[in-house]
C-alpha cells in the first residue's frame, strides 16, 4: 500500500494557496497552529491533532506560529471511516513519533524495511484515532477575517465587542449583526469555540487544567472545565489523562 510522509517547516502567516491532491492527505502539526479551509469549512487544527483531507478536496492552509508540519499521503481507503469527509481527529503520542521518524526517511536511502513497518504502523495507531467534533466557521468580510485572526492569534485576549467595533470602524451593533451573518453565532460563542479547540494542544503538552485556563480567558478551572465538557463533551482532565 502507497503512502508518503514528509516534513515541512512554516512560518507565522505563511499561507498555502488553494489546491488538491489526487491521493487522501493527513496534515498534523507538531507545533503551532494551522487554520485549514477545505470543503467548505474552516478547521483548526493545533498541535497535537491532525485533519484527514479526502483526495481531490480542494484546501489552503494559514500558519499561526511557526509550524512543523508532518503530513502523510495515502488512499482514501485506508481510512477506517471510509474517507469521504475532511476529519480532525487526536493524534497519539505514538501516532506522533511515528510520523516524524516516517517522515524523516526518503525513497532509496537504505530504508525500506523500515519505513515499511513503519508505515504499517501509522495505519494500525490511525484505525485507533479518536475524531475532535469540532470546526469553525470563518467570515468572508475581510474586517471580520482580521478580527478572527486576532483571536486566534491570543485566545486569552479579552477585548470586547465595543472595543473591535472601534478599532473596526463600525458600531457594536453592526458588529454584532455581522458577525451573526457572517458566522452564524455570536462573538462570545465563536471565540469560546476557539479557545476550547486551541487549548487542546496545551492539554496534550502536559499543562495543568489552572495553567490552560489561565491562558484561554478563564479566571478559574472550574469555569474553563464546564465549557470544556459542554463542547467537547468531556472533561479537560479525561482529555488529557487518555492522550498523555
Amino acid at each position: 500500500m502507497s503512502l508518503e510522509a514528509l516534513a515541512y517547516d512554516h512560518q507565522d502567516g505563511e499561507e498555502i494557496l488553494p489546491h488538491c491532491h489526487a491521493q487522501a492527505q493527513l496534515i498534523h502539526s507538531i507545533s503551532g497552529v494551522m487554520l485549514v479551509g477545505a470543503a467548505q469549512k474552516n478547521w483548526v487544527v493545533p498541535a497535537g491533532h491532525a485533519l484527514w483531507v479526502p483526495p481531490g478536496t480542494e484546501h489552503q492552509i494559514r500558519m499561526f506560529g511557526s509550524v512543523r508540519m508532518r503530513t502523510l499521503f495515502m488512499p482514501a481507503s485506508t481510512w477506517p471511516w471510509g474517507g469521504q469527509h475532511c476529519q480532525l481527529i487526536a493524534v497519539t503520542p505514538l501516532m506522533r513519533e511515528l510520523l516524524v521518524a516516517a517522515s524523516a526517511i526518503h525513497p532509496g536511502d537504505g530504508n525500506e524495511q523500515r519505513r515499511r513497518c513503519l508505515h504499517e504502523l501509522l495505519l494500525v495507531e490511525m484505525d485507533a484515532a479518536q475524531t475532535v467534533g469540532i470546526h469553525l466557521a470563518m467570515p468572508r468580510d475581510a474586517r471580520l477575517l482580521r478580527l478572527c485572526n486576532a483571536v486566534i492569534s491570543a485566545p486569552g485576549d479579552e477585548t470586547g465587542m465595543e472595543d473591535w467595533a472601534q478599532q473596526l470602524n463600525m458600531s457594536s451593533r453592526t458588529l454584532a449583526r455581522l458577525f451573526q451573518r457572517e458566522l452564524g453565532m455570536n462573538f462570545g460563542d465563536w471565540r469560546t469555540r476557539v479557545r476550547m479547540v486551541l487549548s487542546l494542544q496545551r492539554l496534550i503538552a502536559g499543562a495543568s487544567v489552572l495553567e490552560v485556563a489561565l491562558e484561554h480567558g478563564y479566571q478559574s478551572p472550574s469555569a474553563f472545565s464546564q465549557t470544556f465538557k459542554r463542547i467537547l463533551g468531556q472533561s479537560p482532565s479525561h482529555y488529557q489523562a487518555v492522550r498523555g
